[in-house]
């Protein structure tokens, strides 16, 4: 389904009723947002986990402008736009209130959305995220589980970006996300089906990324967020959300990180990722 937000045909879809059927009475179920990573994948990387959640929720799922099958001009690829998108896309559909749930590139979106929407969200999750990413921890966490030849292929992939760089970053990079025999496998063929977006890609990973500094403004969020990371996760290790939470305002911040997890809790450890979020949404 598409929708016009602020200028741009941008792709969404749902799963799950947004009123159910509890006996004589229809009762309304909050819209759960879910913002995939990347950037220049799609939301189908998220699937078909989040769907478990349509149970208590209607699930929305978003292509971020330039991302998957959504539209939008390159001059407006950049982070505030993002963030005027999610609250642009509720203005449009009539959602008051969601729970957000951004996943890497997504919790980007998400903590601009925050910080120029507060209040705006019910509830929000910060997942393998950043608001200032740590390049150097990163290459040498390639570095440490791969050897020089990781950090040289991590190095090119984001500095450079050929398509010969992203098809190499793929092949020795990717599979250092998650921890041995954990969601790795799962998340392959999720980026396998996913549409993916080179250009889009490298305008936001050899630009805007590499200068964005977001902490200064997260003492504006009103909105309760949880703030996950995994232990294992080289692109946004656990320092890049601890730095997330000491810059939140104490009241409304929650950190949980599972070491034996990589980028994105839930892929590795879906049951214990599942019930701390339902947890957290219905409390």
């Amino acid at each position: 389904m598409f929708v016009t937000v602020n200028g741009a045909r941008i792709f969404f879809d749902t799963v799950g009723d947004k009123l159910a059927i509890d006996g004589p009475v229809m009762r309304e179920k909050p819209t759960l947002i879910v913002m995939h990573g990347g950037p220049g994948f799609d939301h189908t990387t998220m699937r078909p986990y989040f769907d478990r959640f349509a149970d208590t929720h209607q699930v929305l799922y978003i292509d971020h402008r330039g991302n998957g099958r959504s539209g939008g001009e390159p001059a407006t690829w950049n982070l505030a736009q993002w963030g005027d998108d999610v609250k642009g896309l509720c203005d449009a559909l009539g959602i008051e209130k969601p729970h957000v749930f951004g996943q890497s590139f997504g919790g980007m979106v998400a903590i601009s959305y925050a910080v120029r929407h507060p209040g705006h969200a019910a509830k929000i999750v910060f997942s393998s995220t950043a608001a200032k990413m740590r390049f150097d921890e990163t290459l040498d966490i390639f570095e440490a589980r791969g050897g020089a030849a990781a950090r040289a292929v991590a190095d090119r992939f984001w500095n450079v970006m050929e398509d010969a760089d992203f098809a190499e970053y793929q092949r020795v990079c990717f599979p250092l996300y998650n921890v041995p025999g954990g969601g790795g496998d799962f998340q392959a063929s999720a980026r396998g089906r996913a549409i993916t977006r080179l250009d889009m890609m490298r305008h936001f990973s050899l630009g805007e990324i590499k200068t964005m500094d977001m902490l200064g403004s997260l003492a504006r969020v009103t909105t309760p967020a949880l703030v996950l990371a995994g232990g294992y996760d080289p692109v946004t290790p656990p320092s890049c959300a601890r730095a997330i939470y000491d810059a939140l305002p104490p009241a409304l911040r929650r950190l949980e990180v599972y070491e034996n997890a990589g980028h994105g809790i839930y892929r590795d450890e879906p049951e214990r990722a599942e019930k701390l979020l339902r947890e957290f949404f219905a409390s």
